[in-house]
């Protein structure tokens, strides 16, 4: 673990995002960029290699390429020899979110979602958002929430509202539940409770909320196929909940944001 952030340059409250000169890391600087834009915060971009030398110039391609998607956003480099893992999550210490691509280099194009994304979203102390291969030609209908009207889970909502606010985009809170048909009123109840201040704190925000019964991961995937993200939680502890985050982030067309939270669960499994 990178312990020492002060000789890195990393500013609290950045957008930090990891480049690797791939097509993936490529998408997650264009995401990184709208995200600060929108956030009004500064950019980080980081490139760290492991028993080799990291390109200079892929930290200036992006650079460059930050620059000409938004000419006025303030940005730091910061370029290293130390596992890129480690890296990442050391930046999430400061950043507000951490973005990073779902594909990499190498002849295993998927090494950078196995090594890389998915150990991010299982360690880091901020949002993360993976940038998945989508379909840019779908018309897609604002931000998708996974949520179970906990305490624990509002860290979750939090993001999701801030998001949908920061883009001017509807949010749909599904509640993914196996319960009774009379219960579900309940469980209805329960989710916009634990929505009501946020609404307050985000008037402009338009939401839709969705109790359904099945399976969370196979539910999520369907709603979330015309979406424009993905908010979940990060299921730290628990082994089958974890596999319903990793599924999604290795199968959405759409990015999908994991937001730490206090305990190992958004959904309801009753």
């Amino acid at each position: 673990m990178v312990t020492n952030l002060d000789d890195y340059g990393i500013p609290d409250g950045t957008v930090a995002v990891g480049v690797d000169g791939s097509s993936g890391s490529g998408a997650a600087l264009s995401e990184a960029v709208r995200t600060a834009v929108a956030e009004r915060r500064s950019l980080t971009i980081l490139h760290a290699a492991e028993g080799g030398s990291p390109s200079q110039a892929v930290l200036s391609a992006a650079r460059e390429a930050a620059r000409h998607q938004a000419p006025d956003l303030e940005v730091h480099l910061v370029l290293r020899v130390v596992d890129p893992r480690d890296l990442l999550v050391a930046a999430s210490e400061r950043a507000a979110v951490l973005v990073v691509g779902s594909r990499g280099r190498g002849p295993v194009r998927s090494v950078l979602l196995g090594s890389v994304s998915l150990a991010a979203t299982r360690r880091a102390l901020c949002p993360v958002v993976v940038v998945r291969p989508h379909h840019p030609g779908l018309v897609r209908h604002g931000v998708l929430v996974g949520a179970d009207g906990s305490a624990e889970s509002a860290p979750v909502l939090d993001y999701a509202f801030r998001h949908a606010s920061s883009r001017r985009l509807p949010l749909t809170v599904l509640h993914v539940v196996e319960v009774p048909e009379e219960a579900i009123d309940e469980h209805r109840l329960l989710v916009a409770e634990s929505m009501s201040g946020l609404r307050e704190t985000y008037p402009d925000v338009r939401v839709q909320v969705d109790v359904v019964h099945g399976g969370a991961g196979e539910v999520l995937l369907v709603a979330a196929e015309r979406m424009n993200c993905v908010v979940l939680g990060a299921h730290r502890g628990g082994l089958a909940r974890h596999s319903v985050t990793a599924g999604i982030i290795g199968r959405a067309h759409c990015p999908v944001v994991v937001v730490p939270t206090e305990n190992d669960s958004v959904f309801s499994h009753a």
